[in-house]
């Protein structure tokens, strides 16, 4: 399973020991302005360069506005920028019927998608039909709105194995879910830098370890 960093803010890419490898990073205009960036082109064209000089592999980013004429003239440029530092870019559309005709401009300069905010299995056949690479479900919000997620998430892998988009699952919000969607065969993962940090260690895995330690104290005095 493939692991993004839901971040903008590139000093917080560098992750310490006990950390898994991670493939790249995802962005949205939200993150952006977290990160106290515009979101504009430059801004996107700095974050490819720094995915880059972090060496990381992909970089996700999301399209402001379903203005095709902007996504024709933004794609060109970031597809130049991805090119040149050897970037896998991967451009993120709401997976919503307002975003079709840009949807359908970026898919026709080659371009791999992922339809973000995916919450039914309607909108799944759909992406399926659009031939998206990836759909990206907000899980949080889902079971924030009292939905039972788990459907939903056998069905986005089944339809993975099928060769249809890849499951990637945002809004993480505990190290169970985590284990679950694993289990489950998901194809990636996109998480804040401050659950992989947190989630590194355990304090089960702490009390072992000085469990271990008194006893090698111990067995020295017999």
């Amino acid at each position: 399973m493939k692991v993004f960093l839901d971040s903008a803010v590139a000093s917080s890419w560098a992750l310490p020991a006990g950390c898994p490898p991670v493939q790249g990073v995802t962005t949205n205009p939200t993150l952006v302005l977290q990160a106290g960036l515009p979101v504009s082109l430059p801004s996107y064209q700095n974050l490819l360069r720094a995915v880059s000089d972090a060496g990381l592999a992909e970089l996700m980013l999301q399209l402001p506005r379903p203005d095709v004429g902007e996504a024709r003239q933004w794609l060109e440029v970031l597809q130049a920028t991805a090119s040149e530092r050897n970037v896998r870019l991967t451009i993120k559309l709401p997976c919503h019927p307002d975003w079709l005709e840009c949807i359908q401009a970026v898919q026709a300069q080659n371009q791999a998608i992922l339809l973000t905010g995916l919450s039914n299995p309607v909108q799944l056949l759909w992406a399926q039909g659009l031939k998206a690479q990836y759909v990206a479900p907000y899980i949080g919000r889902l079971v924030a709105d009292g939905r039972d997620v788990w459907p939903l998430m056998q069905a986005c892998v089944q339809v993975q194995k099928e060769g249809g988009p890849a499951l990637l699952a945002a809004s993480i919000k505990s190290p169970e879910v985590l284990s679950q969607l694993m289990a489950y065969g998901t194809a990636a993962v996109t998480l804040p830098p401050a659950s992989l940090l947190a989630w590194a260690g355990d304090a089960l895995t702490d009390a072992a370890m000085a469990q271990f330690e008194r006893d090698v104290l111990a067995s020295l005095s017999l």
